[in-house]
């Protein structure tokens, strides 16, 4: 038998994992929130090779069917629009907006994270004041400005939104990376002449990971609820761009008419959201050692 120190790096880690896998499904909310993910994700990999429908693809002459008809699972709207193809087409603009950003966001406060605590004190000073001041502007706010000087695109989007987390994500690295570096472990790597970025590499990242994790699972999140609400608005995707948004903002004329309309993606937002926002929760309740031995947290 493998003592546990004498195993191999991988088998730990995958132990780890493991571990971490199980106390997360013991959970409701980590279960509820990895079946929301996950069911994302596979639709969207679903739309990207197949939809019942051409997502675009107007037939007047089966306009306002209602669902379970004529072999349309959700109904079609007033152009003849089948709207369960329009909401797989949605789900993957949706996925590729918060993966995004949430790898901008990460970037983004991480370098400014590690700038703040491993540069001299005037430079880190310096980083501190502008996170500080970039942290008031709304995410929204950036978007509709960017908007209007680039146009309105996804990229356009997933940029600004990934700016303004990424100086939020940014703000928490801070408080790790200054919590790690003086821990014992990084104390004594110094003092056995480890490089800056060994110490980075080897003992900073990987003890700030968990922390990161949580915080992209919520800025996903966010980034799911920005971008239905910009393109709501008329600052997101183009409206050949199938996105749940742009579904909400085409049928709220017709709510009257057809109210289901404008359920479908008012429902597939919220509980993506909501997904998102329970699984970062159990990712914190697992990975935050405090809450383990249930010690609250201030």
């Amino acid at each position: 038998m493998i003592h546990a120190v004498n195993r191999p790096k991988w088998l730990r880690r995958r132990r780890a994992v493991q571990v971490a896998l199980g106390a997360l499904i013991r959970r409701p909310s980590g279960i509820f929130g990895l079946a929301v993910v996950g069911t994302l994700v596979v639709a969207s990999l679903i739309a990207l090779c197949w939809t019942p429908y051409d997502p675009q693809a107007t037939n007047p002459g089966k306009a306002w069917l209602l669902p379970f008809s004529d072999g349309h699972l959700l109904g079609t709207d007033r152009v003849g629009h089948d709207v369960f193809s329009q909401l797989l087409a949605g789900a993957w603009q949706t996925l590729a907006v918060a993966l995004v950003v949430a790898a901008i966001a990460g970037t983004l406060g991480l370098i400014l994270a590690l700038s703040a605590q491993l540069t001299p004190h005037a430079v880190g000073s310096v980083v501190v004041q502008l996170i500080d001041i970039m942290i008031a502007f709304p995410a929204l706010l950036l978007a509709m400005v960017l908007a209007a000087v680039y146009g309105g695109s996804m990229l356009t989007v997933a940029v600004a939104i990934g700016i303004s987390s990424g100086v939020a994500v940014a703000r928490v690295a801070r408080g790790e990376v200054a919590r790690v570096l003086t821990s014992d472990f990084v104390l004594a790597a110094r003092a056995a002449g480890a490089s800056t970025a060994r110490i980075v590499r080897k003992h900073l990242l990987p003890a700030i990971a968990p922390t990161l994790i949580v915080q992209l699972s919520w800025v996903m999140a966010l980034a799911v609820l920005a971008e239905a609400a910009l393109t709501y608005l008329g600052y997101g995707s183009s409206p050949s761009a199938p996105s749940w948004g742009g579904i909400l903002r085409a049928q709220q004329d017709y709510i009257k008419v057809r109210p289901l309309l404008v359920v479908w993606p008012g429902l597939a937002v919220a509980l993506t959201v909501l997904g998102f926002n329970l699984l970062g929760d159990a990712l914190r309740s697992v990975t935050d050692p405090r809450l383990r031995k249930g010690v609250p947290t201030r």
